[in-house]
């Protein structure tokens, strides 16, 4: 008698559905949707960061500066992040001339192309609906729609991780190098957008490669190699060119304390974000002692009064609390993410994230090692897990905005999640996952809701009851089937979407400003900015002077425009009161005003741009002022050099006060600009040396209510 070993049972994926007539016009009416969301009012926000803008700007004028991300066409420093996202903004102010929405219009078709893309990313081994779930979840995430309608480099990271995943999957498919080659390729550019923030996907897309990938374990490892080099090249040519490009003939590297690309990528902004070191910092591990007590005192000069919150004995900033240590950049710990900063950014749906993710794995845990739809739950999972708790524990800069990274992985789980659990809903145990997933979801926006109260007050309910309604449907086997199931469906996209959505419309329809910025309404417990700065007489979750904690629009400047923004009307009532400290020698600035100031651009005046403009070809530099946003607004308004001393904190060494000397006595720059922020907040460095050695040999006059000084004088 002969027995026939039986073979193990191993789970297959299941092939997508045959493509229907009604997918390509779905995914035409997704995009479409998300263009128009993402480039409606666009001009709005003025210039968003102007930060970033002036080096647009710079870029769209000098070649030399567009290669480096020079802050200014004169390449006296570059911005603090490597150019490739300030590329194509140039490129398009070069086409079309300099304006709000010829800067930002590149950024929405990025959100268009990552929307795009993670379908596609989805869509091969998911079908159609689980695809076109992916990408509607990351276009009404609020933070995305407030990113990709804003300056900031993270738009373009969002594309290239993205990207790189969809490539490492293809290598899971067909196991061929040229995928592998690619993902490093994308991984590379991530890291010329935004340096070491993109390695956070690198190990979720190595380890996925080397369990999933086809071929044996040594070509695996082999192909991941490949993709290393590919990534050493396609970010390390830019990398090695700053580097060996002589000194005096380039710009100073932005936010390093040496003049060199390396420090900058492995401090400021590489383990100092880790570990708070950051030195040219507003931390006190910048080497600013007293940088939070200065903080509070700006506040103090500012508002009138104390900070919202005050300060804490020892020169702390409010936001530390349960669940891990405090200070300038908010509480660690496992709910950060979750706290009310970041939770109306990005926590909407991350319980369910994890929880389909959990499930996911669970229901292809049988399948073959290769399986490509397991590996996809691998990479989006690990992608999560990794940069979520790497923001949720870094002690150095973090802010809201940040959290952007995390919404294609929370898209993708979400989607592959639920399509995957409601393909098996005949199982009893899948039901019940799903009405936990359901309820889970609800319950994160009661709680996100209730933060904002006067918000559209009667959202949290509606979620709720919907939420209950469809975890008690998808129980009952009945109900999911037939064309009530599609009802049941509805119920369930409300309760995951209702609120992201109510967030991301009221994000489109208000302008935002200045370099920390949120997405939303004000929430209660929120911060602006650092640790604690929102509120009202604070920074509102959009950037801008005057809390807005009834869900309404805070003022903008006279005449309608932003502040910032291109045709804003000339401080000297409303705009002017905003300056606070920003009117001192050495301020801090941090709000901004008609001076600008450590997070604000500066708002000049038409008397003071025609000042600036006279016999400006004479000049090298038409100003000088102290830190990259105040010297942001002159030059945006001039369109010409202005030079920002000591880059984006005003610490930077840059010049030292012997070559500001030097370019005075040159007649290279005809004005000083007072006010700004100087040599960080513990006002020493050689900003504050260059500030007290102008006002101790030049003239003071005022002029649109700014101090300024002729240099030639």
């Amino acid at each position: 008698m002969t027995t026939t070993l039986e073979q193990p049972t191993v789970e297959t994926p299941e092939p997508p559905p045959a493509r229907r007539r009604w997918e390509p016009w779905a995914l035409v009416a997704l995009l479409v949707g998300t263009a128009v969301a993402y480039i409606w009012g666009l001009g709005a926000s003025g210039w968003a960061n102007s930060f970033y803008a002036a080096a647009v700007q710079a870029g769209s004028e000098s070649w030399k500066a567009f290669f480096f991300g020079s802050s200014d066409a004169a390449n006296s420093i570059t911005v603090d992040k490597p150019p490739m996202s300030l590329w194509l903004m140039s490129l398009s102010v070069r086409i079309f001339g300099l304006s709000s929405w010829a800067m930002l219009v590149p950024q929405a078709l990025l959100g268009v192309g990552s929307v795009a893309l993670l379908y596609a990313a989805v869509k091969r081994w998911f079908g159609a609906a689980a695809g076109l779930l992916a990408g509607l979840v990351l276009a009404l995430t609020p933070i995305a729609a407030l990113m990709f309608r804003f300056n900031n480099p993270d738009a373009l990271l969002v594309l290239l991780m993205i990207a790189s995943v969809w490539a490492l999957l293809r290598a899971v498919e067909d196991g061929r190098t040229r995928w592998m080659v690619l993902t490093g390729v994308f991984v590379g550019l991530g890291f010329l957008t935004k340096q070491l923030q993109v390695m956070l996907v690198v190990p979720p897309l190595a380890l996925t490669y080397l369990f999933a990938g086809p071929p044996k374990f040594g070509k695996r490892l082999a192909q991941c190699f490949a993709a290393l080099g590919a990534m050493i090249v396609s970010a390390g040519w830019w990398l090695l060119t700053v580097e060996l490009w002589p000194a005096s003939s380039r710009p100073w590297i932005g936010g390093s304390q040496n003049n060199s690309i390396l420090e900058l990528t492995l401090g400021y902004n590489g383990l100092g974000r880790l570990n708070g070191e950051e030195t040219g910092s507003v931390t006190p591990g910048g080497g600013r002692g007293d940088a939070a007590a200065a903080m509070g005192g700006a506040g103090e000069a500012m508002t009138g009064g104390a900070v919202p919150g005050g300060g804490v004995p020892g020169g702390g900033m409010p936001g530390g609390g349960p669940g891990g240590g405090g200070g300038m950049w908010g509480s660690t710990g496992i709910t950060r993410l979750f706290e009310s900063a970041q939770g109306g950014q990005i926590a909407w749906l991350i319980p369910a994230a994890l929880i389909l993710l959990v499930a996911g794995l669970a229901l292809r845990g049988r399948a073959a090692r290769t399986d490509t739809q397991r590996a996809s739950f691998v990479v989006w999972g690990l992608w999560l897990l990794v940069t979520g708790l790497t923001f949720s524990f870094m002690a150095g800069i973090f802010h809201a905005y940040y959290t952007v990274a995390l919404a294609p992985a929370v898209a993708a789980l979400v989607a592959i999640g639920s399509v995957t659990l409601w393909r098996r809903r005949d199982s009893l145990w899948v039901r019940a996952v799903l009405a936990v997933t359901l309820l889970a979801t609800a319950a994160m926006s009661w709680v996100l809701l209730g933060r904002s109260a006067s918000f559209v007050p009667w959202l949290k309910w509606a979620v709720v009851v919907a939420g209950v309604l469809a975890a008690v449907a998808v129980l009952i086997p009945a109900l999911t089937r037939g064309r009530i199931a599609a009802v049941v469906t509805l119920a369930a996209l409300f309760t995951g979407l209702a609120g992201p959505t109510a967030y991301a419309v009221d994000t489109i329809a208000t302008p935002h400003t200045g370099s920390i910025v949120s997405a939303g309404p004000n929430v209660e417990g929120g911060r602006g900015g650092f640790g604690g700065m929102g509120g009202p007489g604070g920074m509102d979750g959009a950037g801008r002077m005057g809390g807005r904690t009834d869900g309404t629009a805070a003022p903008t400047m006279p005449g309608g425009a932003a502040p910032g923004a291109p045709g804003a009307a000339a401080p000297g009532t409303a705009a002017a009161a905003t300056a606070g400290a920003g009117d001192g020698m050495g301020g801090m600035g941090a709000m901004g005003g008609a001076a600008g100031g450590l997070l604000s651009g500066s708002n000049p005046g038409e008397e003071l741009v025609s000042l600036l403009e006279q016999d400006a070809g004479n000049y090298t530099w038409v100003a000088a002022a102290i830190g990259s946003n105040s010297a942001s607004g002159y030059q945006l308004a001039t369109e010409d050099p202005v030079m920002p001393i000591g880059g984006f904190n005003g610490s930077d060494p840059s010049p030292t006060l012997e070559q500001f000397q030097q370019y005075v006595a040159d007649g290279k720059i005809h004005y000083f600009i007072a006010g700004g922020r100087g040599g960080g907040m513990g006002g020493d460095g050689t900003a504050s040396e260059i500030s007290t050695w102008v006002q101790a040999n030049f003239t003071a006059v005022t002029v649109d209510g700014v101090t300024l000084y002729d240099l030639t004088s």
